[in-house]
């Protein structure tokens, strides 16, 4: 690992792996459009998927000198958010951020067998083991369904882009639908390029025309703090209530990620099991962990019979 990403070298290729500062001399490989996983400046060649370098667009971050593809480099499906993609090369493959469950419109990773396996372990603890995406949709169609009863308005929340379009898809037959507007302009993206998710209002044009006084209605939001203004508007104007979405919400020991009157844990990472099964499915002969529980994580591979260690800096530029 290098200062400022994974360095992966061929004979004539030098390719970084989600860097944070993009590197002039090199290919710099961008998995997804999350905010820690773009470069601060341009520099260099991108490679990415068409959907992460429009996403990237959106977000203010233009990414020059963008290329889809590589000679001896595959772009494999990640199943993260739209247009996520791990990198297959030499016999290593790349995760970035990774989700081996189906998820609306959002499908199922696919594993490449590879020798070496470098993999995000976000939820690395035995403790973060989901429930079924059927169980979840249940539990909140019912909550809305009491809370529709009472008259009480909704505010499902999720992280800006990807968490909040699957919510607009699962739970957008609620209506009437209004989108906070950060939320309307990424689904506008999405539905570009297929997606399909039930248009909605956005939350100015509903309240400055006097829609949100209508109550009930269900409404998309980004995951905001309960001390946020917005937020905080809803629920004194309003008398909303919120529904949280996030895979911290398993665990007690993470408060922020029950910032909301409700929690569910829905993510779009591998929960510890699928984590495991995905190691395993791969058939890596070494493992190496990045971003969130690497040392937890690799002991417990290392319990299993798997060669596996954290990766650390400059470990990468050892032996490829």
């Amino acid at each position: 690992m290098t200062r400022n990403g994974i360095l992966c070298e061929t004979v004539d290729k030098r390719v970084f792996l989600d860097p944070k500062n993009s590197h002039v001399n090199g290919i710099n490989f961008v998995s997804h459009a999350h905010s820690d996983h773009l470069p601060s400046k341009n520099g260099g060649t991108i490679l990415s998927s068409i959907e992460t370098n429009e996403i990237a667009n959106l977000r203010g971050f233009k990414m020059q000198n963008h290329i889809e593809s590589l000679e001896d480099f595959s772009l494999i499906d990640s199943g993260h958010i739209l247009g996520a993609k791990g990198l297959l090369f030499d016999d290593i493959f790349y995760t970035g951020d990774i989700c081996t469950r189906k998820r609306g419109f959002l499908q199922a990773a696919q594993i490449p067998k590879c020798k070496i396996l470098i993999t995000e372990c976000t939820f690395g603890l035995p403790e973060f083991v989901f429930p079924k995406l059927d169980e979840i949709l249940k539990q909140v169609n019912e909550l809305i369904s009491e809370l529709y009863s009472k008259g009480i308005p909704v505010i499902l929340m999720g992280y800006q882009l990807g968490k909040a379009q699957t919510i607009t898809q699962l739970f957008g037959h609620w209506g009437p639908l209004y989108l906070h507007d950060s939320v309307k302009e990424m689904n506008s993206l999405h539905q570009k390029f297929g997606v399909l998710l039930n248009d909605g209002i956005s939350h100015s044009e509903a309240q400055k025309t006097g829609l949100l006084d209508k109550k009930p209605w269900i409404m998309v939001a980004p995951m905001l703090s309960e001390k946020n203004k917005f937020i905080q508007e809803m629920k004194s104007k309003y008398g909303a209530v919120t529904i949280g979405f996030s895979g911290w919400a398993q665990s007690s020991r993470f408060p922020f990620g029950r910032r909301t009157d409700y929690s569910f844990p829905m993510s779009d990472h591998c929960d510890f099991n699928e984590l495991v099964e995905m190691v395993l499915k791969s058939d890596a002969e070494q493992v190496y962990t990045i971003h969130g529980f690497v040392e937890e994580f690799a002991l417990h591979l290392q319990k299993l019979g798997i060669k596996a260690q954290p990766l650390v800096e400059n470990s990468l530029d050892d032996f490829i």
